[in-house]
């Protein structure tokens, strides 16, 4: 009798164990599209495309010279750049839900706030020329220039104050990104970036 009850227990303990590890797999699964070659079935996957550009022509030493700093500022502040996106998404999806146009701007001030405190410290740390490459940068991951994401978020007079300091420090937030024109070269730098090469 003893062996029936210690059985029935051990399969009440066991069995859900077992059935947990088996939804674990299920929803591990990746489900890939496949054809049927010659009577075996072969799974089709679709790659994304890779760009793979030529190696930059350097046309004399200062502009090999000029790659190489670029190289260095575009890896310091892509990063920057792509976060901004990604933030700035969240922010529009959340300010979807929230009703109401005082609601909205006090929504908008405790996230610039957050933001500040968040990465005010190695925004400091940026030179000129990084924070110039920021500013073309944002435009090119998120389609607007500063200026625009300024105004469209904070309004006509933010968005001018903060041009205009942008203006005493050499920079402009209206700045677009041009990447078949001026800056083709750092286009060619994201390129190899996105490639994993640099």
């Amino acid at each position: 009798m003893w062996k029936i009850t210690l059985s029935t227990i051990l399969f009440f303990i066991v069995f859900p164990v077992l059935a947990q590890k088996d939804i674990d797999t299920i929803q591990q699964l990746n489900l890939l599209r496949s054809k049927v070659v010659e009577g075996d079935t072969v799974p089709h996957i679709s790659l994304h495309e890779v760009k793979v550009p030529a190696p930059w022509k350097f046309k004399n030493k200062r502009q090999r010279i000029r790659y190489s700093k670029l190289v260095r500022n575009v890896k310091k502040t892509l990063p920057y750049a792509r976060l901004a996106h990604y933030r700035i998404q969240q922010l529009e999806l959340a300010l979807d839900t929230v009703e109401g146009d005082k609601a909205k701007k006090e929504f908008i001030r405790a996230s610039e706030k957050a933001l500040f405190d968040e990465f005010e410290a190695p925004l400091k740390k940026l030179t000129f020329s990084q924070g110039r490459m920021l500013i073309k940068l944002i435009d090119r991951e998120t389609g607007e220039t500063s200026y625009q994401l300024i105004k469209d978020l904070k309004g006509g007079f933010s968005a001018f104050m903060w041009q205009s300091v942008a203006r005493l420090f050499g920079s402009n937030l209206k700045s677009e990104y041009e990447q078949d024109g001026d800056d083709a070269m750092i286009e060619h730098i994201v390129m190899l970036i996105d490639n994993g090469v640099l």
